[in-house]
């Protein structure tokens, strides 16, 4: 049941018409939605024609609209996504706009817990209480919400479900100044392991993926820290250098492979390959 974290997929699709055939009218829910990945995340999405539910702590200013697609004769018209504010951390509010994401679509279909933060950077000895209590706050319980939330939709309806869950090589590879993190993502991997085990049965498919490394604000964040505080930050100083990063949607893609490819992947922790030189998106 464990991954060994080699990505698994090969041919997931077994022709173009295949694949807009089973991402066309999908929904998905994606938390953290309002920047960096999960805002790539989204845009892709919309593009191949999944339906959205979007939501973060600031609300999400996607405007790009499903494409239309043809089925039984008709036309259907494109949606645009449903957006919210809404924090993770606040089970209600989260349960609420699963609700109202349902009741717009129909059913979700794959729930990506992409909501997270990096902060505090440093000695965890240095660190503020508060900091890091908010940091285990939104990187765990607020995956354990979501996860909670999407595991009893799958239950009340037929068919299956993919849980996504965001993690990091840092779950698997300690840094010193990230033990907030490293201990989170750790987490998030393990939860996961665990969820497969009590939901596979009732038809949800829940992996913990690490995207690979994205040029986003965090990562600005993470080349701005001083080596004091953060000593492998030369490494990431180094990739953008190079330029090598997953572009967000790349991983879209891969992740939609995970969910809706033809052979399904029983492994549960994954991370995303890194995407080759001059590789077209998506």
């Amino acid at each position: 049941m464990v991954s060994d974290e080699r990505w698994p997929l090969v041919a997931p699709f077994s022709t173009a018409a295949a694949r807009r055939s089973v991402l066309s009218g999908r929904v998905a829910v994606i938390t953290g939605a309002s920047r960096g990945l999960g805002a790539g995340m989204a845009a892709h999405f919309a593009s191949v024609g999944l339906h959205l539910g979007l939501c973060a702590r600031h609300r999400p200013d996607l405007v790009a609209k499903t494409r239309p697609r043809a089925h039984d004769g008709r036309i259907d018209p494109p949606e645009t996504p449903l957006v919210a504010s809404v924090d993770v951390v606040d089970f209600d509010a989260l349960d609420a706009f699963s609700d109202a994401v349902i009741q717009r679509f129909g059913r979700i279909d794959l729930w990506v817990n992409n909501a997270g933060v990096l902060e505090p950077i440093g000695a965890i000895a240095e660190a503020a209480p508060d900091q890091v209590a908010r940091h285990i706050e939104v990187n765990v319980t607020g995956i354990l919400f979501g996860t909670m939330i999407f595991a009893r939709h799958v239950r009340s309806r037929p068919g299956e479900g993919v849980l996504i869950n965001v993690s990091s090589g840092a779950g698997s590879r300690p840094y010193a100044g990230w033990a907030a993190y490293c201990g989170a993502k750790a987490a998030v991997d393990r939860l996961t392991e665990a969820v497969a085990l009590e939901e596979r049965a009732n038809g949800l498919r829940p992996y913990a993926v690490a995207p690979g490394v994205i040029d986003t604000d965090m990562q600005a964040r993470i080349r701005a820290t001083d080596e004091s505080a953060f000593p492998q930050v030369r490494r990431f100083r180094a990739l953008k250098e190079a330029e090598a990063f997953n572009s967000p949607s790349w991983v879209a893609e891969r992740l939609l492979e995970l969910a809706f490819g033809e052979h399904p992947v029983s492994q549960v922790r994954l991370r995303v390959p890194m995407q080759p030189p001059g590789a077209h998106d998506g």
